[in-house]
């Protein structure tokens, strides 16, 4: 039993409850286009219940000291496609194994888990480059990877508000099959090719 639920009137509990997100987190952000769960796949959604847009993470990033954006893509996907220019690290979630079974339907690689991803998100966050951040913004390329992610870190207990970044980086498909519709690279933000040192964090 927290805190609020042991001393707070029925009045008040009720009315947090009302506006808090599912798991009971406060939000912090103050968004101007707040995402709505029922228009997300349930690929997307997470246990905290937060969800932002690539355009709007961009926004936030410009003035909010204590937010970080991860990108848990691969490291190929960053130094070939590219990556925000704002990330404050590249923490795969998964990664490419071309051994395993080929899906032909998908036209892709098969990827396996990161065993190390909630091990290096936790060293990062114990690093220098973390000081003072207690919120993170968590980006794949379209919001399911991310939403994985998230609820991995739920599970291990990382202490952080953990919001997933719904569209990514690259977007979500449109009717020809092209990532052209939303996204971090399509909201016209600033990003780059080229990998800085510190990008993945222990590998530079």
């Amino acid at each position: 039993m927290t805190y609020l639920t042991r001393f707070a009137t029925p009045a008040l509990l009720a009315l947090t409850l009302a506006i808090a997100p599912q798991t009971g987190l406060a939000e912090t952000l103050s968004l101007q286009a707040p995402v709505a769960v029922e228009s997300l796949s349930k690929s997307k959604q997470t246990e905290p219940g937060l969800y932002i847009t690539a355009a709007e993470a961009g926004r936030i990033l410009e003035d909010k000291a204590n937010v970080a954006l991860i990108d848990v893509r691969t490291p190929s996907e960053t130094m070939l496609i590219g990556y925000p220019t704002p990330a404050a690290a590249n923490i795969p979630s998964k990664l490419v194994d071309p051994e395993l079974e080929f899906n032909a339907k998908k036209g892709v690689y098969m990827m396996v888990d990161n065993p190390t991803f909630v091990e290096e998100m936790q060293a990062w966050l114990a690093s220098d480059a973390a000081s003072g951040v207690d919120t993170l913004m968590i980006m794949c390329r379209s919001g399911s990877r991310s939403a994985a992610a998230i609820g991995k870190l739920v599970e291990a207990g990382v202490d952080v508000t953990l919001y997933n970044v719904v569209d990514g980086f690259e977007g979500d498909k449109n009717d020809d099959g092209v990532r052209a519709v939303n996204g971090w690279r399509n909201a016209g933000l600033p990003w780059t090719y080229k990998v800085r040192k510190g990008l993945w964090p222990g590998h530079n």
